[in-house]
């Protein structure tokens, strides 16, 4: 052994080890309990940074602790390889395709994890822009339509006239595209969608069942669902055949109704609009079209509008309203309109206040004057609302919408937030949408046999921004498979959201070319037994992911229909205040730790630096601890490591005779206890690194206090196997390299985790404090067996106890067990 750590020496050695002999690709048939461990797979958008390693290594260290506990371990790696930075970068730097700077990020990012050492079962690494894989994609897409749950639809979507693409609300920041920052419109767009509403009260409800899920990332999930109970109500439009139709959650206030207001990027709004205010109507749509639509629609956010010429009928008193369109109407809620009851709503009473609008209470507390300096939101009585007069408008909600369906004028609904999942793309990069436009035939899923439709790799981009899908002649222009006729593709791609919901199913059969993947072995492996990702992914990705198995449960490909049993989402890394990205120039590569501390250095201090799942502050000088903290530990192993290497310990029986022996081995003990507790239970890393620090502080007091020859050879032999056991999932290539220096000829990853001697974790001595008349005057051990009377006599017998007493009058002593004893004296 080296007398020096130098871990350059030897970690790519372990590495290439461990590749050559595939130590970590999952067994197949075998009689082993599965573990499904699985990282949320990256975008390849260049390198990546510390930051990364953290969550990579987070999942490591619980692959390779089950591994060591008896699990056959699956923990698979790939790449959420689809998406508009790499057609970005194409456009960019003109001369390169979007594959190729994929690729050549895939290599390196696949270059930089395999450095890290991390556990990954390589034979199943997969790209979401592979034809293999998105195949399978194009193949879901094809079984949502035969069940109606693909459609396409006319609706306004946020639109980039940079980017020239579609963006989700989360992608619009102060109403401008959060990745080139130009001002967003809205556009009707003629666009693909998956119908997740029709999974809405499955995907609610369903949240029960995941019971190790953090509770806040089910919280945001319910609230995107977003479920709501109350009655459906049709307002006629006054000379037309139209009716507006209103979700409300407040039928007791449909007597207060003064006007209606509809959202901007309502279809409805040019035919409301009548001809005489159709310029104002123009001017005010284009001013809303840059305004963010949920800062628009906050509560402080001034409410503006403007008459549209029409009127509603309200339905429960024929009462003529006038009907706006107005900013703080979000189109994605209820159906785009709402009844405003400005007396009860502070938004609607804003806004009627500002368009001198009637304002109309029908709800009182009971002695409440019938003056409104603002909206009256508490419940109360109603009033001026005809035969409910006088009820509590709490009471009357039931019989009011039952009144509303004898009326034959509404009903009862349950409403949810969530929208149905838009899924079309503007762009090239992305699963082409496997459907064909004929003539004759109309709309014409592509045959399953004739998947993947693939994307054309002879394409230009040009910095318009254009998809070059559209002007393609040889992937638009095709045959009809229907009639054989003329006919063209769809020139949408679908959103990688689609690509990244079901990658987990096809880790079980990367490489399957008949079928996305086979039932049995995946009924086998899923759920997913771990998985592990930002918080940041807490609704659509988790949502999506949720909806998707969902659907193929339904379709009988699979036998469960929730994918992740338990979830763990981990905190960001930040450096000089910020969270690590590139943009803001504070990432710390991991190539530079790494070059000049080593592998495990990298690795344990991002987990030592704070509960993994907080948020944490990279600092220099902490891997400098942790780096110390190692070499201490290889020096430690270099003083003993000859003396131990012959001793085998299923031929030898540890004996203790010395005080020191006995706290050595219950520290051992103790802390595989605690390690295998902060592992299995709650993911406490930096306790457990704590703990072994705490162990390799002992083990250097105890061969530093000690003569050599009167060193425990066995206990020493015990402590330092056990030792790199637990060290191995956090710092792997040092405690393979230090496990082989003490002659174990097998590999210490496919060893097995050590188990607690719970004797040993047995004191023989009770540290007793000491008190005098309540006061703290030092304490004592005593022997674990001494009775309540003994442990009195030796305590009264201390020399510290002796000089406070003395000279006084010993009125009684208190004995609390296992604790204390407090003199009482007098004088």
């Amino acid at each position: 052994m080296k007398e020096k750590y130098t871990p350059q020496d030897f970690e790519k050695k372990w590495q290439k080890v461990w590749e050559d002999k595939k130590v970590f690709e999952a067994e197949k048939n075998s009689d082993k309990e599965k573990f499904y461990n699985l990282i949320m797979f990256p975008y390849p958008s260049g390198t990546i940074h510390v930051g990364h390693v953290k969550n990579y290594t987070i999942g490591d260290v619980v692959a390779r602790y089950k591994k060591m506990k008896g699990f056959n371990v699956l923990h698979p790696f790939g790449y959420d390889s689809f998406g508009l930075p790499a057609e970005n970068a194409a456009i960019k730097q003109g001369n390169i395709h979007p594959e190729t700077w994929t690729l050549k990020n895939i290599e390196t990012i696949r270059t930089q994890i395999k450095s890290t050492g991390i556990s990954y079962d390589w034979s199943r690494e997969l790209m979401t822009s592979s034809e293999s894989y998105y195949k399978w994609t194009q193949w879901i897409f094809l079984k949502m339509y035969e069940k109606g749950l693909a459609y396409k639809k006319n609706a306004p979507v946020n639109w980039c006239p940079s980017c020239k693409t579609v963006l989700a609300n989360e992608q619009v920041v102060n109403g401008k595209c959060e990745r080139c920052n130009t001002d967003v419109e809205i556009k009707q767009l003629n666009q693909w969608y998956f119908k997740i509403t029709d999974y809405a009260d499955k995907l609610l409800t369903d949240l029960d069942k995941l019971e190790n899920w953090p509770e806040n990332v089910k919280i945001m999930q319910k609230n995107w669902i977003g479920k709501s109970v109350g009655a459906e109500v049709d307002f006629a439009v006054e000379g037309s055949e139209e009716k507006i139709k209103v979700f409300t959650t407040r039928p007791d206030t449909l007597w207060g109704v003064t006007f209606m207001a509809v959202a901007p990027e309502s279809p409805l709004v040019d035919s409301l609009t009548k001809e005489n205010k159709k310029e104002e109507m123009q001017k005010f749509l284009k001013k809303i079209s840059i305004q963010d639509r949920f800062k628009r629609s906050a509560e402080g956010a001034e409410k503006e509008g403007v008459f549209t010429g029409s009127y509603a009928i309200n339905p429960v008193n024929n009462e003529k309203i006038p009907i706006y369109v107005a900013n703080y109407i979000l189109y994605e809620y209820g159906t785009g309109a709402i009844m405003a009851v400005p007396a009860h709503d502070e938004r609607d009473f804003e806004f009627a206040k500002k368009y001198n609008i009637n304002i109309r209470r029908v709800i009182k507390a009971k002695n409440g004057e019938d003056r409104l300096e603002k909206a009256f939101t508490d419940d109360g009585f109603m009033v001026n609302s005809g035969k409910f007069n006088g009820m509590s408008n709490r009471e009357a909600l039931k019989e009011i919408v039952n009144w509303l369906e004898d009326k034959k004028i509404g009903s009862k609904k349950v409403q949810f937030k969530l929208r149905d999942w838009l899924i079309s793309r503007q762009r090239y990069w992305g699963t082409p949408i496997p459907i064909i436009y004929c003539d004759n035939c109309g709309t014409v899923p592509v045959p399953e046999e004739d998947l993947p439709v693939e994307l054309p790799k002879d394409v230009k981009f040009d910095s318009s921004g254009k998809s070059p899908l559209v002007d393609h002649k040889k992937f638009n222009n095709v045959t009809c498979p229907k009639c054989g006729g003329i006919a063209r593709r769809e020139t949408d791609t679908m959103d990688t959201f689609v690509d990244s919901s079901w990658y987990y199913l096809r880790y079980i059969n990367p490489n399957m070319q008949d079928k996305i993947f086979d039932s049995n072995d995946v009924n086998e492996w899923l759920p997913v037994d771990q998985y592990i990702g930002g918080v940041e992914h807490a609704i659509l990705h988790l949502l999506y992911s949720r909806f998707v198995t969902k659907f193929l449960k339904d379709i009988d490909l699979i036998d469960f229909d929730e994918p992740f049993k338990n979830l763990f989402t981990q905190g960001m890394l930040y450096k000089d205040g910020a969270k690590m990205s590139k943009s803001k120039g504070n990432v710390v590569s991991p190539e530079e730790i790494i070059k000049k501390y080593g592998t495990d250095t990298l690795r344990t201090y991002v987990l030592f630096i704070g509960p993994p799942e907080k948020d944490a502050e990279w600092n220099d000088s902490g891997v400098e601890g942790v780096y110390r903290f190692l070499n201490k530990l290889w020096n430690n192993y270099y003083l003993f490591i000859d003396k131990i290497k012959g001793i085998s310990l299923d031929k030898v029986k540890i004996e203790i005779k010395t005080k020191e022996e006995k706290s050595l081995r219950r520290k051992l003990h103790s802390m595989i206890q605690k390690m295998t507790r902060d592992i299995e239970g709650n993911f406490q890393f930096n306790t457990a690194i704590s703990a072994m620090m705490e162990l390799s502080n002992e083990l250097n007091s105890y061969i530093n206090s000690i003569d050599e020859n009167k060193w425990n050879l066995n206990l020493l032999r015990e402590v330092a196997e056990d030792f790199v056991l637990m060290l191995s999932p956090f710092a792997p290539h040092i405690a393979e390299e230090l496990w082989h220096e003490m002659g174990n000829e097998n590999l210490i990853v496919e060893s097995k985790w050590p188990e607690v001697d719970k004797e040993a974790l047995k004191k023989d001595e009770l540290n007793i404090i000491i008190q005098v008349n309540g006061k703290l005057r030092g304490q004592v051990e005593v022997p674990s067996n001494s009775t309540q009377e003994k442990i009195k006599e030796i305590v009264l017998k201390e020399e510290k106890v002796q000089k406070f007493i003395e000279g006084k009058t010993l009125i009684k002593t208190i004995y609390v067990p296992k604790k204390l004893v407090n003199i009482v004296v007098e004088g």
